[in-house]
């Protein structure tokens, strides 16, 4: 079996829903089995970027706010949405200063996943910066965060142990750790 071709056939696709954040597609195909089939796709008109900031004394920065869709209170790194076809770099800076009110000289792009691959096509990408000054945060008038700094240890913790629920922050934080030999 060839894993790049596609063993779906797409009949029809029509777009069910859009506003200026997604589109909801419907696609009416075969399964690879030949089977009627009926698919919705979630696309987003952004990526999503995460950034862990590092301090030199091995600190970062979680933000904090109540998530609507969730309908509860979630810990997080640093992190927003990139519209097509800006840099994902360019974003993380600037979402890591809206958020933190941080700046950073040295980035280093450490993971790249699909958020959720059986619905939706997003992409999200996480950042560590290093090198840090400090400012005052911008929080666009949608957000309101608390900014809470920690030792990354502790923050790789909260997402081992499920005080941290958001995908890119825990895929972000267990990554680093791998990489940084934090995981035990």
């Amino acid at each position: 079996m060839n894993r790049d071709e596609n063993p779906w056939t797409t009949l029809s696709v029509r777009q069910v829903y859009a506003n200026p954040w997604i589109e909801l597609w419907e696609e009416r195909c075969l399964d690879p089995s030949g089977n009627p089939a009926l698919y919705g796709r979630v696309s987003f008109r952004s990526k999503a970027v995460g950034i862990i900031p590092l301090d030199d004394a091995g600190n970062t920065w979680l933000v904090g706010q109540y998530r609507y869709c969730l309908k509860r209170y979630s810990w997080e790194i640093p992190m927003g949405g990139s519209p097509h076809p800006a840099s994902v770099l360019d974003t993380a800076r600037r979402e890591l200063k809206e958020e933190t009110g941080l700046s950073a000289t040295r980035w280093e792009q450490i993971l790249f996943l699909h958020t959720s691959n059986s619905v939706t096509d997003e992409e999200g990408y996480v950042f560590v910066a290093e090198g840090l000054s400090a400012g005052e945060p911008e929080f666009e008038s949608t957000e309101k965060i608390e900014i809470r700094r920690l030792p990354v240890t502790e923050a790789i913790r909260m997402a081992r142990n499920g005080d941290i629920t958001d995908a890119l922050s825990v895929a972000g934080l267990l990554q680093l750790g791998a990489l940084r030999g934090w995981l035990r």
